[in-house]
Parts: structure tokens; sequence; C-alpha cells
């Protein structure tokens, strides 16, 4: 089980953003996300007319590591560790492993 999925509201624990928080929009495979108004970097791209581009500087949102970022907690109102346990009903949940309080509340 995923313990950041697409969706989710993290905190950035380390790095240039620290501190910030946003939703994230992509989890690729190789254990990074993709979170929005995080880790801005400008691209350079030529035109191509044949797709519509428009050539220019473009920001854009580049990937980071899934252990710089943390689920937000909106309790506690900061990011915390999220752990993963088997209900009585047998589903999977995720769980803040600080306060021990279910993450996955739909």
């Amino acid at each position: 089980m995923k313990k950041i999925r697409k969706g989710d509201k993290v905190v950035v624990l380390t790095g240039k953003d620290k501190g910030k928080q946003g939703m994230v929009l992509r989890v690729l495979d190789d254990n990074r996300v993709l979170v929005e108004n995080v880790n801005i970097i400008k691209r350079h791209t030529k035109p191509n007319p044949n797709k519509g581009v428009t050539g220019g500087i473009v920001d854009k949102e580049a990937s980071i590591h899934i252990s710089n970022v943390a689920l937000f907690n909106p309790a506690t109102g900061k990011g915390e560790r999220v752990g993963a346990r088997i209900m009585q009903d047998g589903n999977k949940m995720r769980f803040f492993r600080k306060s021990g309080e279910v993450a996955d509340v739909k």
C-alpha cells in the first residue's frame, strides 16, 4: 500500500521548498511525486506548430522524492508519518503514526 497517493495534501520536509504545502498531482514509479507549486523549474521549449505549442520559458513542477514529503494532518496542522494497518472488517487503512488516528476518512 502506498503511503502517499494522488490527491493527498502533503508538507515538504526538506530542501529549498521546506514547509510548503500542496496536493500530490502524480506519483511516479521511482518513488517520486509531483506536488503542485513545489520544486518549480524553468524549461526552455521550442515551438511546435503541429501540437500548437508556442516556444518560450515555461515554469513547471519537477518531481521530489517521496521521503521528503509527509502527509498533512488537519487535526495537528503538521505533516506526519503514515503507517498502514488492517482494520477489523479486513480493509487496509492508513493512519498517522503519532496520534494513531485514521488518515483515510472519506
